[in-house]
């Protein structure tokens, strides 16, 4: 169907696209929607769900639904055409191959997990920034504690099997680990009193301290309550390569684990590396301060995907979602002629969960934490939520697992 209003071409289901899919004028504009995933997902809450805390669904948002006058097509961007404008696809499930063309292009396909090439990671570790990774950790653990529980089970495996291993000590592997303790406390040891005192939960960081990103009286604070929770904490420790039942260290200590959890970082897509487009040293798209791409008027790039003007700006959701209320209004005010401001990255600080019902507040001339701090941090990342009912389905799960515990069942 051919269309008079400018077409605009999103790649991506993520923080940036979602704001400026919500924020963008469908009526002015004709969008069209290209991602694998045909949903946005709350991130921040997203280790929530490795432990049925909150469920899969209640921290998901269909495309599809997100505006109306929205086309969909759940497919991988492959190529680019600049000159063209024109974007190569292929379908996520048929693998057929189609294009788009474009007036406006929206990159913002986020990043991939960073392995730093290290081997086994991608066959042996599971990530966090999917929903599928928090149902494959969900199943693992549950799976782990009941091959635990077995008869006939060996001191020494089931020793293995309830060793959970974090790597990267970032805001991911920190909330991941600290909602494994809750569990064990709150569910766990009521309901596997045979082997729940035996889990050990190791979280290993090559860098000095965990949180590095935060101030460093609350990363001081966060590693001191880990080891107060028999968290056990490791800095400085390089992990040199992952096996199906251990990881090992730079200094050649194998470790056994039952589940390894990698969140170290940030890579980019294959797509992003393959443009022929203007990049950084880490392979981000290098934008200006309006967030188009240098040397192109058609195409602009957010999110964890690029580079604004070199200036760095952290790889976090806050960033995305500024950047997508941003471009949808400066896309607007380029296509009717007006004055456009440069892009201005207002940050409100982090917030990071840490166990015990206790959380971590970095704002500006306020470093918070404990309970007080836990009650702000549900509070904050409710209102952050993007729809009604997805507030409705986490406050029903935050009670369900409060009165009646976390569900344990593997299918």
């Amino acid at each position: 169907m051919t269309t008079s209003k400018p077409r605009v071409l999103v790649l991506g289901s993520g923080f940036g696209a979602f704001s400026f899919i919500k924020k963008i004028d469908t009526d002015y504009f004709d969008v069209t929607v290209v991602s694998p995933r045909n949903h946005f997902i709350f991130t921040p809450l997203l280790p929530s769900t490795t432990v049925g805390t909150i469920e899969f669904r209640s921290i998901i948002e269909p495309i599809r639904g997100a505006r109306k006058n929205l086309s969909y097509y759940e497919a991988f961007a492959i190529g680019l055409n600049p000159e063209e404008r024109i974007v190569r696809c292929r379908g996520a499930q048929e693998s057929t191959e189609f294009t788009i063309g474009y007036d406006a292009l929206v990159i913002a396909v986020g990043g991939t997990v960073n392995t730093f090439g290290i081997p086994g990671v991608r066959k042996h570790a599971l990530f966090l920034k999917e929903v599928s990774d928090a149902r494959a950790i969900r199943q693992r653990i549950i799976e782990c504690f009941e091959r635990a529980s077995q008869p006939t089970i060996s001191t020494e495996e089931r020793k293995r099997l309830l060793h959970f291993v974090v790597i990267g000590g970032g805001p991911t592997g920190v909330e991941f680990a600290a909602e494994m303790h809750d569990f064990l406390v709150e569910d766990l040891k009521r309901l596997y009193p045979n082997c729940a005192d035996e889990l050990r939960i190791s979280l290993f960081e090559a860098g000095d301290a965990l949180l590095s990103s935060f101030d460093a009286t609350l990363s001081a604070y966060t590693a001191k309550l880990f080891r107060r929770q028999n968290i056990e904490v490791h800095t400085g420790a390089l992990v040199t390569s992952v096996d199906e039942k251990h990881i090992t260290l730079d200094d050649g200590k194998e470790i056994p684990s039952g589940l390894v959890v990698w969140s170290t970082g940030i890579a980019p897509t294959e797509f992003v590396v393959a443009l022929d487009l203007p990049k950084d040293n880490a392979q981000r798209l290098l934008t200006d301060d309006y967030l188009l791409i240098q040397g192109s008027t058609t195409i602009v790039a957010l999110g964890d995907c690029a580079n604004v003007a070199e200036r760095n700006l952290p790889a976090t959701s806050q960033v995305a979602q500024q950047q997508g209320h941003y471009l949808a209004r400066a896309l607007k005010r380029r296509f009717t002629n007006k004055p456009v401001r440069p892009f201005a990255y207002r940050h409100y600080g982090m917030l990071a969960y840490v166990g015990s019902n206790r959380a971590l507040a970095d704002l500006a001339g306020v470093k918070g934490k404990g309970f007080s701090t836990w009650l702000f941090w549900r509070s904050a990342y409710l209102t952050k939520l993007v729809s009604r009912k997805n507030k409705l389905l986490v406050i029903f799960d935050w009670f369900k697992a409060m009165v009646f515990g976390r569900d344990i069942s593997r299918f």
